[in-house]
């Protein structure tokens, strides 16, 4: 492929920007489908939201304005007067429907300081509610105006879905136009030269554009969402900058030891191009693991972190050769001297890397045991891990206004705040048996004392469907309401509804919402966890035709897997360090985060393990016993990775500073791993296992010779002068750790 653009250095080039242009505005002309609520969430809130959605029943968008005094109680007339100037309000804007007084429902607290207004936000959808409910906003925020001496304050799924949209619009912009000038600086200093900065991420951004828009043409076939196109520039820049350093990196090595231009990029297509390949495979295959989620939302960001990543692939194979084949060494113009200065000079590998190396080969069994201990010791919280659907209050940043009026809210009026709602469907809705199987339903909810009024019924009578709300005891997310809604689904619903025949009576809601969900992750998490393992196992078996290295790569991922994990549970969990982030500990990571995290890492991490060795197994396929060629091969790649990882780190510690608590999780849970990956495993663990192992990294049982041969120390070899740098390279630095 490297060679083939090279050649064709025109058609190459013009092929992907002709590629990413069609791609951007077929995807921009056909437009996204966004995941359904029924695919959304599994159990039985799938299940309900399909029989509302087959039935055309949508559910309004609830929103509720809070009247409150620490002076007036609702029987003075002045109180009335502002509830009821607020229903004036509010019915005025057009934009509301179903609007109850709170003397008519009684939604007074029970010290009548406070009192709630209940209506509904017109709109077919969730959007078009989201749409509607600023104009209601603002009446409500008029009448505050006039009433200082009363506290008046919207809450609700529409005005909480308005302020999510508008913050991550917000969150992803910031995170675009932070992540990008932060990607091009550690280029900057990585190269010392503008034009070789610029490449990759230019490349990343056209691979990213190319992906969105190939995602949103096939979203017809497999739904998308707002995460997934989150997910894919978080993925997108990082592995693209990436690939592209890498190949960039060993072409300008190749071309500084005297190789003409064509060799240089056969070189380095035949190394670096092999192990961006194999990188790139292994991310595709961790990420198809979490299609055995069955959850239609992690299909959608595994989907297009494998579109970009193959994008990536893809740019980095064919167009990266074809633009260096015609920049040449004018891919070094711009240079920024001290910068270029400093990377000339630097050494192989570095005076950190080289302090770093030497004690660890000296002594590899010390080193590794040491550095085990340290990930062990990282990843000792994971045991106190308790993983959840974060609340709404949970998930927004402290001090935000919404928070403060829903906890005002749960405050005044305990029990969850959102209801858990029986969606029943029936043969005959109207029919006697059934109309008092409703009525019992609603007498026995309460009579557990697990469950409170006022609850609500709605009949849909020509499409034989009724809606039961029942208020669940608790916050909505904690022991209190898992019980009421395990009595709800296992003991009131198939002791009423359940009994008349040809009835379904799912129960959702947010409680339930959480529950299924969780249930859905734990079970799971051993087939996801098992399929990337293994395939992973494979792929390295395959591709260095060695089992130690396969175990090896295995093992040390999960090593860095937990790690991450541990300081997830400390900082967002248990709040240690979380104010450095600008968070606090909210009790629980977000449920999804975790299974995202092991599969995008041990995707991921395998970048530098394929670069790193890579490497060490070309310089061992050309004579250097192990310890030698693992010198060398941590060495020549050590201003690679360090450079790529800080790419990724600083990439993805970007998304750690979004608002919302689950994007800020991710970002950390990622940076943490990866800056973990490319020092302690990378620098420490991974030579020390090596040297330990010796030649028997190498061996390969005979039962397994018919694996194919991948290897890229053939191909190097092969290229022209090849062979002679290889016998220039072997002395000097190597000659102290091969005597060692």
């Amino acid at each position: 492929m490297g060679v083939w653009s090279a050649r064709h250095r025109k058609t190459a080039v013009f092929g992907w920007l002709l590629f990413v242009v069609l791609a951007a505005y077929l995807g921009g002309v056909h437009g996204s489908t966004t995941v359904t609520d029924s695919e959304s969430m599994p159990g039985q809130v799938a299940q309900a939201a399909r029989i509302l959605d087959e039935a055309g029943v949508k559910s309004p968008a609830g929103e509720t304005v809070l009247v409150q005094s620490r002076a007036l109680t609702a029987d003075d007339p002045s109180f009335r007067a502002a509830v009821d100037e607020v229903a004036a309000a509010v019915r005025g804007t057009g934009r509301a429907g179903a609007l109850h007084s709170p003397y008519e429902t009684q939604a007074i607290s029970a010290d009548r300081h406070s009192a709630l207004l209940q209506f509904t936000v017109e709109g077919a959808d969730r959007a078009a509610a989201v749409a509607n409910v600023p104009a209601v906003t603002e009446a409500v925020a008029g009448v505050q105006k006039r009433h200082g001496e009363l506290l008046i304050e919207e809450y609700g799924e529409a005005s909480a879905g308005k302020w999510f949209d508008d913050q991550f619009k917000n969150d992803f912009a910031r995170a675009e136009w932070t992540a990008l000038p932060l990607a091009l600086g550690i280029l900057l200093v990585a190269f010392g030269a503008l034009v070789a900065a610029v490449l990759p991420v230019v490349l990343a951004m056209t691979a990213f554009v190319a992906a969105s828009g190939l995602v949103a043409l096939s979203s017809g076939v497999l739904h998308t969402s707002n995460d997934a196109s989150s997910v894919m520039l978080l993925v997108g820049l990082a592995v693209g900058v990436d690939y592209c350093l890498f190949y960039l990196r060993r072409e300008r090595e190749e071309r500084a030891a005297g190789r003409d231009r064509e060799t240089a990029l056969r070189i380095a297509a035949a190394t670096s191009g092999r192990a961006v390949l194999v990188s790139g495979v292994t991310v595709v295959v961790a990420m198809a693991g979490m299609f055995l989620t069955g959850i239609a939302d992690f299909k959608a960001m595994s989907w297009a972190t494998i579109v970009v990543v193959v994008t990536a692939v893809l740019g980095s194979l064919t167009v990266l050769p074809a633009l260096l084949s015609m920049l040449g060494d004018r891919v070094e113009k711009g240079k920024i001297p001290l910068l270029h200065r400093l990377r000339r000079t630097g050494g192989e590998g570095g005076r950190f890397w080289n302090a770093v190396l030497r004690p660890v080969l000296r002594r590899p069994a010390v080193a590794a045991g040491l550095a085990t201990a340290a990930l062990l010791a990282l990843a000792a919280p994971t045991l106190t891990m308790h993983t959840a659907n974060l609340t709404f209050q949970q998930q927004l940043p402290k001090g935000n206004p919404l928070v403060a009026t829903s906890q005002r809210i749960e405050a005044a009026f305990p029990g969850s705040p959102s209801p858990a709602t029986v969606v029943v469907r029936a043969k005959d809705i109207t029919s006697p048996e059934m109309t008092r199987a409703l009525a019992d339903l609603q007498a026995r909810a309460l009579a557990t004392g697990k469950m409170h009024g006022p609850t609500e019924v709605k009949v849909h009578a020509e499409q034989n469907v009724a809606t039961v709300d029942i208020p669940l005891y608790g916050s909505g997310n904690d022991e209190t309401s898992a019980a009421a809604l395990k009595a709800l689904r296992e003991e009131v619903v198939p002791a009423t509804v359940g009994k008349v025949p040809g009835t379904e009576a799912p129960v959702t809601g947010s409680t339930a919402g959480s529950v299924d969900f969780n249930r859905q992750m734990s079970d799971s998490l051993l087939p996801v966890f098992g399929f990337v393992v293994v395939f992973a196992f494979l792929l390295m078996l395959v591709s260095f035709r060695s089992p130690a290295v396969a175990v090896t790569a295995v093992l040390l991922n999960l090593l860095s897997v937990g790690a991450a994990y541990g300081v997830l549970a400390l900082v967002f969990q248990h709040g240690v360090g979380a104010a450095l982030i600008g968070t606090a500990g909210v009790g629980a990571v977000e449920s999804w985060v975790p299974l995202f995290l092991f599969v995008i890492l041990f995707g991921l991490s395998m970048d530098y393990h394929v670069f790193v060795v890579s490497r060490i197994k070309e310089a061992h396929d050309r004579g250097l016993p192990t310890r030698a060629a693992v010198a060398h091969g941590i060495r020549s790649t050590a201003g690679v990775v360090t450079s790529a990882a800080v790419i990724m780190v600083g990439v993805f510690a970007v998304f750690g500073t979004l608002s919302m608590q689950s994007m800020k999780q991710m970002g950390v849970g990622l940076a943490v791993a990866v800056l973990i990956d490319a020092t302690v495993v990378r620098a420490v663990l991974l030579p020390a296992v090596m040297s330990l192992l010796g030649e028997r990294n190498w061996y390969l049982p005979r039962w397994l010779r018919w694996l194919p041969r991948l290897e890229s120390g053939t191909a190097v070899e092969d290229a022209p002068g090849a062979a002679g740098a290889a016998e220039t390279r072997t002395p000097g630095p190597l000659s102290p750790t091969m005597s060692g």
